[in-house]
């Protein structure tokens, strides 16, 4: 352990015997410059410091995690975490004993160990305490280990495997390229050959296909947004090679699985209604198949918006109801709005470019309802859809 290692542990370390300091924090009504002396007086610079960043990245991490107020993270960690409800989703597929490579602040190895013993191996040593002080967050810390060393050293191959590769191994921000994490794809592969089944959590942007052969491959989102592609391999890759998996702010979970060349959806004109789709279903590939299931067709053979007659009702997709189809022209545009009744308009495109708010000031929205406008390409000509949500 490097000696910034050893004293930014320690600094924790003295803060998680200070509690108290969250709750002077919590009840300061005055100015932070007046806050941060009153705390000074009590406690080490370092452990103050510590204290405001890690109050504030728990205010933060309520977004992701149901117990934020009580866990431990810094700013990276609490970035890269998988929200909660996408770790409880996971981890149902996972028994018996697991180790949970790269496991970080804990996020998933916390839930994992809902349904199995789970070892964790991370090499920050800060990281790996974090983890353990957030397994008794969760009381789950009589099923979980942690070990501060590198992978490489982990030479026990029983049991299951769930890895997190480091997106971030260099100061340069984010990397797409799988080849590019840390571990890099070649090691990836190889325990993928060496345990039994697990999961391999990438970016939802990275350049995944093809990667993983006979593995299952999918992509979750949370609330509409696409949080990460999963590869599932072994005992526990499904059948099909690309599943999306759709998860509501109340938790309800719907899933579809397939190859993107199981279906094939006609390209027809805008009927009354028009469906957004969600974006695991679209990066899955599998938007066609889950259109075909429920009856839809598209707009344009590019374009991922879909178009029925008659509404339909799906965890998938985001409905509107088709007011009016314009030229994507200005002139058009601003004739129709002038005479709208909309005091707020939503700007919707997909492969068009569209300087939005510069639109947007060009139209007239004088009246009370809520619009939408839909930039798309309708059987290869661009046109705009005004619609409403339903």
């Amino acid at each position: 352990m490097s000696s910034e290692s050893h004293s930014e542990l320690e600094c924790f370390r003295q803060l998680q015997q200070s509690p108290e300091i969250f709750e002077l924090i919590a009840s300061h009504s005055g100015t932070e410059f007046q806050l941060q002396k009153q705390l000074r007086e009590q406690y080490p610079e370092d452990v103050v410091r510590a204290a405001l960043t890690l109050a504030e990245l728990r205010m933060r991490g309520r977004a992701k995690f149901s117990r934020a107020d009580q866990m431990w993270f810094d700013r990276k960690s609490l970035e890269q975490a998988t929200p909660e409800a996408v770790s409880n989703y996971k981890a149902a597929r996972f028994s018996g004993s697991v180790y949970d490579f790269c496991c970080g602040m804990g996020g998933d190895l916390v839930a994992l160990a809902q349904h199995a013993r789970v070892t964790g191996v991370d090499l920050e040593p800060v990281l790996c305490q974090f983890a353990r002080w957030n397994s008794e967050v969760y009381e789950v810390v009589d099923r979980v280990t942690v070990v501060n060393q590198p992978l490489e050293e982990v030479k026990d191959r029983e049991g299951l495997l769930h890895i997190d590769p480091d997106r971030r191994p260099h100061s340069g921000g984010k990397v797409i390229r799988i080849e590019d994490y840390r571990p890099d794809l070649e090691t990836l592969l190889g325990l993928i050959q060496e345990f039994a089944g697990g999961a391999i959590k990438l970016s939802p942007a990275s350049n995944f296909a093809g990667k993983f052969p006979g593995s299952e491959t999918e992509l979750i989102s949370l609330n509409g947004e696409c949080k990460e592609a999963t590869v599932w391999f072994g005992t526990l890759a499904g059948e099909s090679e690309f599943r999306a998996t759709a998860i509501s702010k109340s938790g309800e979970v719907a899933t579809i699985a397939g190859h993107p060349m199981d279906a094939f959806c006609s390209v027809t004109p805008p009927g009354g209604y028009l469906y957004d789709p969600d974006p695991a279903v679209v990066r899955s590939g599998l938007l066609d198949v889950a259109a075909a299931e429920c009856d839809l067709n598209r707009l344009d053979a590019e374009e991922e918006y879909l178009t029925s007659s008659e509404p339909v009702d799906s965890p998938f997709f985001r409905r509107f109801r088709i007011l009016a189809e314009l030229s994507n022209q200005d002139r058009d545009l601003k004739k129709y709005f002038r005479s709208a009744d909309f005091g707020q308009l939503e700007i919707k495109c997909r492969r068009i470019p569209v300087p939005i708010e510069a639109l947007r000031r060009k139209l007239s929205l004088k009246g009370k309802g809520a619009g939408v406008l839909v930039i798309a390409r309708l059987d290869g000509k661009s046109r705009a859809l005004v619609c409403e949500r339903e």
